[in-house]
């Protein structure tokens, strides 16, 4: 056996740790019960984590397969207790685990705070901060734990003040599982009762799958105290919230269950509550968070959705539970079908598990639908909240496409406003007669959507187009290529055809001016050369004198951007550079005799053109010199 280091150094926070242990004890300070809350459902976590490695080896329950958590109180050293015989930490987990803090999101977490108490607050919560939430009430805590199936003398004692620095020491500890000691402040006697206590567990955690025991007191000692005998009682209901009936669970019961599977302070937007019956028959507790969590662009992030067999829990935040677009949701599926020794491989194949997460899929889109045609207020903070995410639905589930589809929002011409509240039949109802396509635009951004050059005639037309400035968008109109058997057209890739709706005398007009410019053409492609790989006489321009347009079916000039932005290697695709030949700019370089000046135009002009899309110039400082010798007339 390798021996275990024993001796006890003192090691310091990360500098975010130390930020987050100063918000919890001054932002916190009105809701200081949630504290037992959080290391209550850690207990219950470790308990269910020790649940399903013991199914492949029963040795790690130790002869003790009684899992429960135990909450103790001393008023004379003025201590609260909680204590679990889960899984358990080593010490490289503890350093680690509560060393450290969460690293995804960090940064955005620290950006987003604001001084405001009560905000910062609903930040921490929805950061999920868990264990360090016991200094709101502890000016020291204790922690000694031994991993599940460990020789005793490898427990582990991690103890802080919760300034700068805390102590990490190897000790004996018989028992598996950890215990929490927190050293109460000043003032917080409260925590120190044994019916204060008992009220806040069956408030906040009755829906705990596990017994939550307290010793019994009796009442009747001298002057009314309370009398402790070595007697244990269970203190919550410790039964499955999500296998009893609907009409006996309340609103709060719902709502604390939620803040225990997603470790968030804020109530949940919405939830789902269903049995499914049959040869496959499984419970769903499912819930849409009111606000997204810091992590929900950490692609290894493990959150989301819980699996348990029979009330056994056997993984969390597997694909095969829910797709990566629905990632945000969280809950329980209890299936009653599986296997109860089920392993992470059998899973991989398992052809209920496909069912099972299909209608479970379902039912989601199902209570979307439902809060989009009844409660569009909480469609509309859903929809903030996550519909970058949900955009990924049909790039990755084909077979809910359209359900997917008809769910989303966009920004519009219609409104010009950079809030996504269109809906794609919103978008069809208010189709010009005869239009038989649906209309986008991808950019940057809002602003450089809305006016981009690309919009000129659509808007002369009254043509609605809907504002794709989000960076999924892209990927997203590679998929979802039609809707209501409508095509999805981009404004700014190959030709513009607007089909019944256009005019025969603007065709007209572009047939004979391509055919007198031909010479200009010929000129302004000799001078701009490899930059690009056809000009020619735009169809779509009414104000602006030129822009660039990607070829029909090639790469979007925003797609590339943001390629070369992630560092990934794209094919060098050359615009087409459209010129507008009623605009006095390219009339002036029609007429222009002078080759320096001719040149000098045609690079403005193709700049204006690059950056009215919002892209970055290639030599700014040419561009600067060109223009400020044509305002001399030079």
């Amino acid at each position: 056996m390798t021996a275990v280091a024993d001796t006890k150094v003192t090691l310091g926070f990360e500098a975010e740790v130390k930020q987050i242990l100063h918000l919890m004890i001054h932002s916190l300070y009105s809701n200081k019960e949630i504290f037992l809350r959080e290391l209550i459902s850690n207990g219950s976590d470790a308990a269910d984590k020790l649940r399903f490695t013991a199914l492949g080896d029963d040795a790690l329950y130790e002869g003790d397969a009684e899992l429960k958590i135990r909450v103790e109180f001393d008023k004379g050293a003025r201590t609260l207790t909680i204590t679990d015989n889960g899984i358990g930490m080593s010490r490289d987990e503890v350093r680690e685990n509560i060393g450290t803090i969460a690293r995804s999101g960090t940064r955005r977490f620290f950006e987003a705070l604001t001084g405001d108490q009560a905000k910062d607050s609903q930040l921490i919560g929805q950061f999920g901060v868990g264990f360090y939430s016991s200094f709101i009430v502890a000016d020291k805590v204790t922690l000694e734990t031994r991993k599940a199936g460990e020789p005793a003398a490898h427990g582990v004692r991690w103890e802080s003040a919760g300034e700068g620095d805390f102590t990490l020491e190897t000790i004996d500890k018989p028992e598996r599982g950890t215990q929490i000691t927190l050293h109460l402040r000043e003032g917080e006697d409260d925590f120190l009762d044994g019916w204060k206590l008992r009220s806040i567990i069956r408030k906040f955690s009755d829906h705990i799958s596990l017994p939550i025991v307290m010793l019994k007191e009796s009442y009747g000692g001298e002057e009314g105290e309370a009398e402790k005998t070595i007697e244990w009682e269970t203190v919550n209901s410790a039964s499955a919230l999500w296998a009893k009936n609907k009409d006996e669970i309340s609103e709060e019961q719902y709502t604390e269950f939620y803040k225990h599977v997603s470790h968030d302070f804020q109530e949940p937007l919405a939830r789902l509550h269903s049995r499914v019956e049959g040869n496959n028959e499984y419970t769903l507790l499912l819930y849409l968070p009111a606000r997204a969590p810091f992590d929900l662009w950490d692609r290894d992030n493990k959150h989301g959705v819980k699996l348990y067999v029979r009330k056994v829990f056997i993984m969390e935040g597997s694909e095969k539970l829910m797709p990566r677009y629905l990632r945000f949701v969280r809950g329980v599926i209890d299936s009653d079908s599986l296997p109860l020794n089920v392993s992470r491989e059998i899973l991989q194949e398992d052809k209920l598990l496909e069912k099972i997460r299909s209608g479970a899929v379902k039912k989601v889109l199902g209570l979307l639908e439902d809060l989009a045609k009844n409660e569009p207020e909480k469609y509309a903070t859903f929809w903030k909240e996550f519909g970058q995410a949900f955009k990924e639905g049909p790039i990755e589930d084909f077979k809910n496409r359209e359900r997917i589809a008809k769910l989303m929002r966009f920004a519009s011409t219609h409104t010009d406003s950079p809030e996504q509240t269109v809906s794609l039949d919103d978008y069809i109802s208010r189709m010009k007669e005869g239009q038989d396509k649906i209309y986008f635009i991808t950019a940057e951004s809002h602003t450089a959507a809305k006016n981009s050059p690309h919009l000129e005639l659509l808007r002369k037309k009254g043509l609605e187009v809907l504002l794709l400035s989000d960076r999924v968008d892209d990927w997203l109109v590679g998929y979802l290529t039609e809707y209501e058997g409508k095509p999805l057209q981009s404004v700014a890739k190959g030709d513009l055809d607007l089909g019944t709706l256009a005019d025969e005398s603007d065709k007209q007009h572009v047939e004979e001016a391509s055919k007198e410019l031909e010479p200009l053409i010929e000129r302004i492609k000799q001078v701009l050369g490899d930059k690009v790989a056809e000009v020619k006489v735009s169809a779509r321009l009414t104000d602006s004198p030129a822009c660039l347009v990607s070829e029909t079916y090639g790469m979007s000039r925003t797609m590339e951007r943001i390629m070369k932005s992630v560092g990934q290697g794209v094919p060098a695709a050359k615009p087409i550079f459209e010129i507008n030949p009623d605009h006095p700019l390219v009339v002036r370089l029609k007429f222009e005799p002078d080759d320096l000046k001719f040149g000098d135009l045609a690079h403005v002009l193709y700049d204006q053109a690059v950056l009215s899309e919002g892209a970055q110039l290639d030599d700014p400082a040419a561009f600067v010199k060109r223009l400020n010798s044509l305002l001399q007339g030079k």
